[in-house]
């Protein structure tokens, strides 16, 4: 029996989270796939594409300082079950855009979702070391990022045939539906002590009244642990060549090979292998090297990760292109599992929900500015030009990497658990 299926098979808790997960993100895929060949479609232009993805990063990091302080605060599973509810009917609005040659009503809706969404994203990554003991901590999350990518490839590739085949109505009822569902599965989840509060919580007349200093206090536990700063700092740096892959994509699928939807799906699900491959050499590799090593991947991955997107920008046939679009991101993925492993291991739970909202919130900042110039961009140079810059600026956060592991400023810090407050193992036809 594998990691992955021996971890299914006798964490409940861990079991419920999975389920969710997979319907949710190929809901989600269904509608990135919908939303962006509606937009291309109705306007064949790359700056509605830089717009929409505007539209989604804007909100959320408005609102990721928020989520952070909420979900330390507050029970991080209820507030994950309010996130899908309200996604959940806000997904349902997209059908009205069908048909509607006006943009601001894909941006408004765009925008609606992502306001929910980072209550549950990092509710989920500050939940998993509570329903996951020391031993199975990096098997979960492999499996947690392993599962996102599975289900990117998948529903990319579903998504994009069935708008082609069916089109953009049931991309849309299908992604509400799997909000429901996901509700469903967090609503199952069980703790010892009843709820998934943050330890050493109470609220007091002064938190209630001064969030920011709240918030404030969440970044200088940040600063003062250089590998947790260090992370959130790499993401950054890829985010600076990420935000306009994902406007690329788009673009290069509907403009530059001609692809159309079923092309983006094609797209999308050939990154979405290539994560998965990666993920599964992550979580490989993250059970048996040692720290040292770990930096030193991670420098090498984002170095590949790169060079492969900028061999792709520049390829003319198809099936290279998809090739080395998987290569690139089979890199990135084995330097997010190696990460994200460290990260759930290092932060202290009261600390987590800022934590990793704060690290949202920086790269949807970062990925923000780097659409905008992507979009601008394409107004006057080539697709591929930029495409060529993207993949430089992702691959230059290694040299930021780098240098600070080469001058010794990403000691180990200590492990920190927390999970003997929760139930586990409850009946597994629970």
């Amino acid at each position: 029996m594998s990691d992955f299926t021996r971890l299914l098979a006798r964490n409940r808790n861990y079991r419920y989270t999975w389920l969710g997960q997979i319907v949710s993100e190929v809901g989600d895929h269904f509608n990135n796939v919908g939303v962006l060949s509606l937009a291309v479609e109705q306007t064949h232009s790359g700056a509605v594409i830089a717009g929409l993805m505007l539209s989604r990063a804007i909100p959320a990091v408005l609102v990721g300082p928020l989520a952070g302080i909420l979900l330390d605060r507050f029970d991080r599973r209820r507030i994950m079950i309010a996130s899908d509810l309200v996604r959940g009917v806000v997904a349902l609005g997209f059908i009205l855009a069908i048909g509607y040659q006006k943009n601001w009503l894909l941006y408004l809706l765009s925008a609606l979702l992502m306001v929910a969404s980072p209550f549950f994203t990092s509710g989920r990554s500050a939940i998993l070391p509570s329903i996951a003991t020391d031993e199975e901590l990096h098997t979960a999350n492999s499996l947690t990022q392993t599962t996102g990518w599975m289900t990117l490839a998948v529903g990319a590739f579903i998504g994009g045939t069935a708008v082609a085949k069916f089109g953009y109505q049931l991309a849309f009822v299908f992604n509400s539906l799997s909000f429901f569902f996901s509700a469903f599965c967090i609503g199952r989840l069980r703790s010892v002590n009843g709820h998934f509060r943050a330890e050493a919580q109470g609220l007091n007349e002064t938190q209630v009244a001064r969030p920011w200093h709240e918030y404030r206090e969440g970044l200088g536990y940040m600063v003062k642990a250089p590998l947790i700063l260090g992370i959130g700092l790499i993401a950054v740096g890829w985010a600076s060549g990420g935000g306009a892959a994902q406007v690329l994509f788009t673009l290069f699928s509907e403009l530059v090979f001609k692809r159309g939807a079923q092309g983006l799906g094609q797209l999308w699900g050939t990154a979405g292998i290539g994560l998965l491959i990666g993920g599964m050499i992550g979580n490989r590799l993250g059970k048996t090297i040692h720290f040292e090593t770990y930096k030193k991947t991670v420098f090498f991955c984002y170095l590949l990760h790169g060079a492969a997107y900028i061999v792709f920008s520049q390829m003319r046939y198809w099936p290279l292109a998809l090739l080395f679009m998987a290569i690139s991101r089979a890199s990135v993925a084995v330097s997010s599992v190696l990460n994200w492993s460290n990260l759930l291991k290092h932060v202290e739970d009261r600390y987590r929900g800022r934590v990793f909202s704060t690290i949202e919130t920086l790269n949807w900042s970062t990925m923000m500015l780097s659409m905008l110039g992507a979009g601008t961009a394409s107004q006057y140079f080539s697709i591929r030009v930029i495409g060529a810059v993207s993949g430089a600026l992702s691959s230059s956060t290694a040299i930021f990497w780098g240098w600070a592991n080469w001058t010794g400023k990403l000691p180990e810090p200590a492990v920190t658990s927390d999970f003997e407050a929760v139930e586990i193992h409850g009946d597994p036809t629970g």
